[in-house]
């Protein structure tokens, strides 16, 4: 089993010591799917939702998000983050919204967490700005899609759509 970077020797949580890795170009993509009614996505694609511009807003709040995800995740470092980006994909079948969300930095950890961060405060804060229509909207299928750069190399997940 790998040891987990997290934990000392004695099986205590701590923040890892970076300083000795090389800076490199790392970058991280995300996703995660909001489902619900195809009438509450009408209002998003026709711009009717009640509190405004739902992906303009969701877009915003990803890339927040992403930026403060030392704030939220324990034993992530601050990073100096060079790209944040959300993407969206409305489907009809299923009825919802997919979240992509790229992060990037140049420094000496990944942003993986970053990423996943993001795609799912950008999926909550579509809930938000509908929920006053579907309170029954779900939020499903975060995951790391790929990750590149740093000592691990690269990763893809297998089923990832491009």
């Amino acid at each position: 089993m790998t040891r987990l970077s997290h934990l000392n020797a004695k099986g205590e949580a701590h923040m890892v010591d970076v300083s000795e890795k090389d800076v490199t170009s790392r970058t991280a993509v995300a996703e995660g799917f909001i489902a619900m009614r195809p009438e509450t996505l009408a209002l998003v694609s026709t711009g009717e939702a009640k509190k405004g511009d739902v992906l303009a807003t969701a877009r915003i709040a990803g890339i927040m998000a992403a930026k403060k995800t030392h704030e939220l995740i324990p034993l992530c470092h601050p990073l100096a983050i060079s790209k944040a980006a959300i993407e969206f994909t409305q489907t009809s079948d299923p009825a919802g919204i997919r979240v992509v969300a790229t992060v990037k930095v140049t420094g000496q950890t990944g942003v993986e967490m970053e990423a996943l961060t993001a795609a799912s405060v950008a999926c909550l804060t579509i809930y938000d700005m509908l929920k006053a229509a579907d309170k029954g909207m779900t939020i499903s299928g975060l995951r790391l899609l790929e990750k590149s750069g740093g000592r691990s190399g690269t990763f893809r997940a297998e089923d990832a759509k491009e």
